[in-house]
């Protein structure tokens, strides 16, 4: 009855472990339609975060916040002036010219 009883509870503390795992690995592939979003802003957001960084703006003003802030605001400020679409295509080809130099 005592090995029973073991087996028993050898039983449960697998089936709870296999539980878990089943819960973990579905929640690493979960596709509902928020998680997704999230996982593709996320990305972005990294993405934009990253090229921030590339600029060397971050260097420049020793990671101080508020001026990358102002600095973002002042450059969608000129965006909506009547003066943005040169600025657009201005820093476009800026950009694909600093894309384009960089070393592979």
């Amino acid at each position: 009855m005592a090995e029973a009883l073991l087996a028993t509870g050898k039983s449960a503390k697998r089936t709870t472990a296999l539980r878990h795992r089943l819960l973990l690995q579905s929640a690493r592939h979960d596709q509902r339609r928020w998680q997704v979003r999230r996982r593709e802003r996320t990305r972005k957001l990294i993405e934009l975060g990253g090229l921030v960084a590339k600029s060397g703006i971050v260097d420049l003003v020793d990671d101080d916040r508020a001026i990358i802030y102002g600095a973002l605001l002042q450059a969608a400020a000129v965006l909506r002036s009547e003066d943005g679409d040169d600025a657009k295509r201005l820093w476009s080809r800026r950009g694909h010219r600093a894309f384009n130099d960089e070393p592979e």
